[in-house]
């Protein structure tokens, strides 16, 4: 009897284990999901999904240096002074905390900025957070990747 309880025991530990783990698997693929969302809406150079993917508090850092706000960055992009062409995430990582989740990947590229085109390969760390039960871009920073 002893060994029927000790087995029960071990079973109801390895299932609420699972059960953690498939709770952070599902917060990493609506993080997941909405990296990509964000990824075909640069493309698509789509103000107004940009607007829901992101916070209004956005701070969105470039690999010059520049940052920018939510207004700046939606308006860069729609107006075509930032124009991507096609967009892949290369490597990806996605490391949650509670309501915040980090993202790490390498951004390759082919852009079309102000007419001239080219092909740019940076590193890139988005943290989102989730509030209200949506992920939400709060800031965004690129590196440059060393040679």
């Amino acid at each position: 009897m002893k060994y029927f309880f000790a087995t029960i025991a071990v079973v109801l530990f390895q299932f609420s284990g699972f059960a953690q783990n498939s709770s952070k698997s599902k917060e990493e693929i609506a993080v997941a999901s909405r990296v990509e969302n964000l990824r075909q809406a640069l493309i698509d150079a789509d103000g107004s999904k940009l607007k829901e993917l992101t916070s209004a508090t956005l701070s969105y850092g470039h690999s010059s240096g520049l940052v920018q706000n939510q207004a700046v960055f939606i308006e860069k992009i729609v107006n075509g002074e930032s124009d991507f062409v096609t967009i892949e995430f290369q490597n990806q990582i996605i490391s949650i905390s509670g309501n915040v989740a980090i993202v790490r990947h390498n951004l390759a590229a082919h852009t079309k900025d102000g007419g001239i085109e080219k092909d740019i390969k940076i590193g890139i760390m988005l943290v989102w957070q989730k509030q209200k039960n949506k992920w939400l871009l709060i800031a965004r920073q690129a590196f440059k990747l060393p040679s």
